[in-house]
């Protein structure tokens, strides 16, 4: 759901009841139109559409919030490998699962989460300097978000073995020592398409070579989940081959907030956002976003200043339309990255000619302005820009907690009838 005058693809086949690939049909054949959503330009169906194709059998009740809320039955634990900043680390928090350990090789993510949270034990340094065996059949989830690297192949199907020297393998490795009932890897959406989409597959074998059944793999648009930003995340879940319970991935909400719900008092936040230090744009660079109004980009420049921005881009295909961006008070953010001066991917703040501050990226991540970022302001720019969005991590909680509740009423079940 894109707002509440549109439907995605999904949504709209799910109230019609036909399948994904009717309505794509349907659509080429002129039957029921997707158009553009001006706020996320994804492909949607206009509810009214959807309404006069189905007349009085259309449900205004399907537009009642969204919630993925769920009480764990019983004491989760998480074990998380790759953790950064804490992003998807305090999303589980939040969900209502514990964090028995964090490891992440960076020095200055690892004092912001001592400083955050003295309670986690924070295991610095390299993963393949750690042991993780003491914590098998005593954590329940391994999550992490492993970097995206190509393996070696060494036979038709790939193994644990062929994928040495990756942090995937080291990921696998831990998953083994630990035995948790599920994992979780997230990646960037390329992942699909690494190495003409054998990366994946090779993952996918590996899980399976280890014991884990993988589920389908699903993209999830943080935008869907009280997130404003248009950030995208793979999501790589493995289910211990000995339980017979299916992982659902979180239902996506209706509401889409924008930058202006980041930054201002609303329904995410209850007061405006901190005042902090920021990263200032070159006086060439600051000149030319000084032309560019809010949601605008280069094309929106004189044609002679498009060609002396761009350069050889200029010429080059694709509508590259993170260059020289100004956001929009009304549309979620762009992707943020972990430089928000560096060349050529600009997200300028609506009305003053300047990058987002720390506190503001903090704001489009979800962070609580109470977490606190260790290091140098582009440390703590990195930091924020790597994380996965806190609210993001928060429904992959509940998703995961849902999974873990019927397990337990499974197990129950087995016992009572055993």
């Amino acid at each position: 759901m894109v707002t509440k005058e549109y439907l995605s693809l999904s949504q709209a086949a799910e109230i019609i009841g036909k399948s994904k690939e009717t309505l794509r049909r349907w659509d080429r054949e002129g039957i029921l139109n997707a158009v553009r959503e001006p706020v996320s330009n994804y492909r949607v169906y206009r509810k009214d559409d959807v309404q006069n194709l189905l007349g009085n059998q259309f449900d205004e009740g399907y537009y009642d919030e969204v919630s993925n809320f769920v009480e764990p039955l019983k004491d989760y634990s998480v074990l998380e490998l790759f953790a950064g900043a804490g992003g998807l680390a305090i999303g589980m928090e939040k969900a209502g699962l514990k964090c028995v350990a964090l490891n992440e090789i960076d020095k200055w993510a690892c004092q912001t989460l001592r400083k955050n949270r003295p309670n986690w034990k924070i295991l610095e340094g390299d993963i393949k300097d750690f042991d993780f065996s003491e914590y098998k059949d005593k954590v329940d989830v391994v999550t992490g978000g492993f970097p995206c690297q190509a393996f070696s192949y060494a036979g038709k199907k790939l193994g644990l073995n062929d994928a040495r020297g990756t942090l995937f393998y080291e990921f696998a490795r831990v998953v083994q020592e630990v035995n948790p009932a599920i994992c979780l890897g997230e990646n960037v959406r390329g992942l699909l398409s690494h190495d003409n989409g054998k990366t994946l597959q090779g993952m996918i074998s590996i899980l399976d070579e280890i014991g884990y059944n993988v589920v389908p793999t699903q993209v999830l648009k943080a935008i869907n989940y009280r997130v404003p930003q248009k950030r995208e995340r793979l999501i790589l879940v493995g289910v211990r081959n000995d339980i017979d319970v299916e992982y659902k991935y979180p239902k996506t909400h209706n509401k889409i907030y924008n930058l202006e719900d980041a930054l201002k008092k609303g329904e995410l936040y209850d007061k405006k956002v901190p005042k902090s230090e920021g990263a200032k744009y070159p006086d060439y660079k600051k000149g030319i976003l000084d032309l560019v109004p809010p949601k605008g980009y280069w094309r929106d420049l004189p044609l002679e200043l498009q060609k002396e921005y761009m350069g050889g881009s200029f010429y080059l295909g694709g509508g590259k339309t993170g260059m020289a961006r100004r956001i929009g008070w009304d549309e979620p953010s762009l992707t943020l990255t972990c430089s928000p001066a560096q060349k050529q991917t600009e997200r300028c703040h609506p009305d003053e000619t300047r990058p987002f501050t720390v506190r503001e990226y903090a704001r489009i991540q979800t962070f609580p302005d109470e977490w606190e970022f260790s290091g140098s302001i582009a440390q703590q720019y990195k930091q924020i820009g790597n994380a996965v969005p806190v609210n993001l991590g928060q429904e992959i909680g509940y998703s995961i907690i849902q999974f873990m509740n019927k397990n337990v009423v499974s197990k129950s079940q087995k016992v009572a009838n055993s």
